[in-house]
């Protein structure tokens, strides 16, 4: 079934939504509640600069992680009728996300050229279709870990809020789909349309593809975008150890900036800190599960048991089998 726009003539945007099961409902309402208001003046609502549907296999409710349920609106028609096709995930424990008529209509997009975008754990669902190959995924830093196993040749960061260029996108989630959809409105539409959204959504500015997201490794509070990204960079590479030149590239700083800034605004060098990243997961771990303590020495980036039971009783006072057998009483 073919849908046409609300109002007269043809919207400058055009998005197709693909809701999977238990899908985020906070992500999609941003990211559609973006395009409502940059659409018409004020809040009428109106489709005259943008339009959206929800697309699906079946007019089936889709049921979010909430509760709440939305209803397509229309079929898989011609991808070609969109601007971008917006896939929005949502719990990664759900078997089969979305079904195969699904995956075939993504695959078809992609093969007519028409610009996917992975939203919240959206960027699972294509990645598992082989549609994120040659491009940078971003995700949250809470399914980082989760992507890297997945789909261990796929490049993915968990350090900015999202990633967008001509054929890809990919966000974090949450209130940064506001932020990726205010960037399409702007280059779609204008910036009036998106300052129109902004405003009525209480938005003050929309973040930026370099802005980092809001994680405090180790509860470190600081107001440097530079120094932010690179500790969730730490806090996601504790087994396979990045070295300082690789830390201050990711942040587009040299080595001796890298550290003046860790002293400056942490008063530590990043070893130091990086360690302390190493030993708090060590702790987690020790808590969380019951593996050998050589596994959890090596999953924190030691070769060996002995080196790791010195740095940790060096940091806590007490070696990790005694630490272990504390948590246990």
């Amino acid at each position: 079934m073919r849908y046409k726009p609300a109002d007269s003539g043809t919207p400058r945007l055009r998005v197709g939504f693909v809701l999977a099961r238990s899908f985020t409902l906070s992500a999609f309402a941003m990211f559609v509640d973006t395009l409502r208001l940059a659409s018409d003046e004020l809040d009428r609502s109106g489709r005259v600069l943008a339009d959206w549907q929800v697309l699906g296999s079946t007019r089936h409710l889709i049921k979010s992680s909430c509760g709440v349920e939305v209803a397509p609106t229309s079929d898989f028609v011609d991808p070609a009728q969109f601007t971008y096709i917006v896939v929005v995930g949502g719990l990664l424990n759900v078997e089969r996300p979305v079904d195969y008529d699904t995956i075939a209509f993504l695959k078809r997009a992609d093969a007519q050229k028409v610009p996917l975008i992975g939203v919240c754990t959206g960027s699972f669902i294509l990645a598992e279709a082989g549609l994120m190959k040659n491009h940078e995924t971003c995700v949250s830093w809470l399914h980082y870990e989760a992507f890297k196993e997945r789909f261990p040749d796929l490049i993915v960061r968990s350090d900015r809020l999202y990633e967008l260029d001509r054929t890809r996108g990919s966000c974090a989630g949450g209130s940064s789909a506001a932020d990726m959809a205010a960037l399409i409105v702007r280059q779609s539409i204008s910036k009036d349309a998106e300052r129109n959204a902004l405003e009525v959504l209480q938005i003050e500015r929309a973040r930026t593809a370099l802005d980092v997201q809001p994680r405090r490794p180790l509860d470190i509070d600081c107001n440097d975008d530079r120094l932010k990204s690179i500790l969730i960079v730490m806090e996601q590479h504790v087994e396979n150890i990045i070295s300082l030149k690789k830390l201050a590239d990711s942040a587009g700083v040299s080595r001796r900036q890298l550290e003046r800034l860790f002293q400056q605004k942490i008063g530590k060098s990043p070893a130091q800190v990086y360690m302390e990243l190493r030993m708090q997961r060590a702790r987690a771990l020790l808590s969380q599960s019951k593996a050998p303590l050589i596994d959890i020495a090596i999953e924190v980036g030691f070769e060996s048991a002995g080196r790791f039971g010195k740095v940790f009783k060096r940091t806590y006072g007490q070696t990790p089998r005694r630490m272990r057998e504390e948590m246990a009483h």
